[in-house]
Order: structure tokens, then C-alpha cells, then sequence
């Protein structure tokens, strides 16, 4: 059943406060002193891309070790083992470092 003019008008009322209060809230997180930053070299880098390169150089430094103790020949999965570990390894870091 479709709504009545009056019951309609009501909702828009009701609906268009929800969604202001809602969308203020929602931008909090864009703060300035809020936004995950890392400054280097004289300019700040977000914290994710610094999780990311850590993580790649953490699988890198794993797969040398993997050689080493002879775990890489039976990795049934080199390419997606090794992209897992330098998620975990930037996801645990952007969770201990920055706790996002």
C-alpha cells in the first residue's frame, strides 16, 4: 500500500534530520589530527601505504629465509603464500602501530 501525501511528508521530516546528524557524524573520521599519516622524507605518506611497503619487504625477507631452510620448494602456492604473508604482515602492523 502505497504511502498517503500527509504520511510521506512526515517521513521526508522525520528522514532528512536522521541523515544530516548521520552524515556529520560520519565525516568526524576526516580530521586532520584523525588521519593516519606517517611524515617522511618532509612529506606525509598515508599510514597504509607505509604498512604496505613493510609488509613487501617483510615477504621478501621470509622467502629469502623459506630458500634457506628449503620451505619454498613445497609451497604448493608460491605467488599467493607469499602475497599473504605481506598482507598479514601489514595488516598486523597497521594494527599494532597505528590500531586501524
Amino acid at each position: 500500500m502505497p504511502l498517503r501525501r500527509v504520511e510521506w511528508d512526515r517521513l521526508a521530516g522525520v528522514i532528512a534530520p536522521v541523515s544530516l546528524v548521520l552524515g556529520a557524524l560520519m565525516l568526524g573520521g576526516c580530521d586532520a589530527r584523525l588521519a593516519p599519516a606517517v611524515p617522511l622524507f618532509g612529506a606525509y605518506f598515508p599510514s597504509w601505504l607505509v604498512c604496505t611497503a613493510a609488509g613487501v619487504i617483510g615477504a621478501v625477507i621470509l622467502r629469502g629465509l623459506f630458500i634457506r631452510i628449503g620451505l619454498d620448494d613445497v609451497l604448493p602456492w608460491r605467488l599467493a603464500a607469499y602475497a599473504s604473508l605481506a598482507a598479514a604482515i601489514g595488516f598486523l602492523l597497521a594494527l599494532t602501530v597505528y590500531g586501524r
